[in-house]
């Protein structure tokens, strides 16, 4: 069954561009640490079961496509410093560097998003990431215990209560442990910037070991599949 539904995985990608190279510090395991670790394994699998897939090959650590362009914060669109605390540049990049990165990486993907909003038949969107199991140093909740889902909505701005409703409990139906909403995290800008446009949900699955990627997977398909059926029976 293919869902009516529009996934983004904006932070699966490896990628550090070649004119960049000479200038980036981190290790491969740092720029998959900074990352949503496991996201290619779990979301990717989903793209031929659902109408409108985006992702993208940028690292997280590069450009990060889930903060507004204008976030100059050390976690901001480019950053300083990964959520671990490693420095990420030689020399932090000039203007003309990062206006390439959003020319070719940042407008682009949000451009597509808006153009699927566009798509009525589309139920909505889910935001999909991995979150450490434990908050890093940088983050809402640094060395917290972390739930085993976390769904976020903006604090209510991005989809509706009852739609909301529905989803956790597809959600709380597949996965074990504890489903949480807007804790630890509500949305970032992806959720916030185009919840104005359909309805958004952040998905984050915990990367501790409660089940393989393949396993989240199928449940990650099978949660969709039954808010899906929820909201159109």
């Amino acid at each position: 069954m293919v869902l009516p539904l529009l996934l983004s995985s904006p932070h699966a990608g490896l990628m550090v561009p070649d004119y960049l190279k000479a200038n980036c510090l981190l290790t491969v395991d740092e720029i998959v640490k900074d990352g949503d670790e496991y996201a290619q394994a779990i979301y990717a699998p989903l793209k031929e079961k659902v109408q409108a897939f985006v992702s993208s090959d940028i690292a997280r650590a590069v450009l990060d496509l889930n903060r507004a362009e204008d976030d100059i914060r050390k976690d901001g669109v480019v950053k300083t410093h990964t959520c671990w605390e490693n420095k990420i540049w030689r020399q932090m990049l000039d203007q003309d560097a990062i206006q390439t990165l959003l020319n070719a990486h940042h407008r682009p993907y949000h451009q597509q998003l808006s153009t699927y909003a566009k798509q009525k038949e589309l139920l909505f969107a889910v935001d999909c990431h991995t979150m450490a199991a434990f908050g890093p140093p940088v983050g809402p909740d640094p060395d917290a215990s972390r739930p085993n889902v976390c769904l976020g909505n903006a604090n209510g701005q991005s989809c509706p209560e009852e739609m909301m409703d529905i989803i956790l409990s597809a959600f709380q139906a597949h996965f074990p442990g504890e489903v949480t909403v807007n804790r630890p995290f509500s949305g970032g800008y992806i959720t916030q910037q185009h919840g104005k446009e359909m309805p958004w949900v952040q998905l984050e699955l915990s990367r501790g070991d409660f089940a393989t990627p393949e396993k989240k997977s199928e449940w990650v398909y099978a949660a969709l599949k039954m808010a899906v059926e929820g909201l159109v029976s």
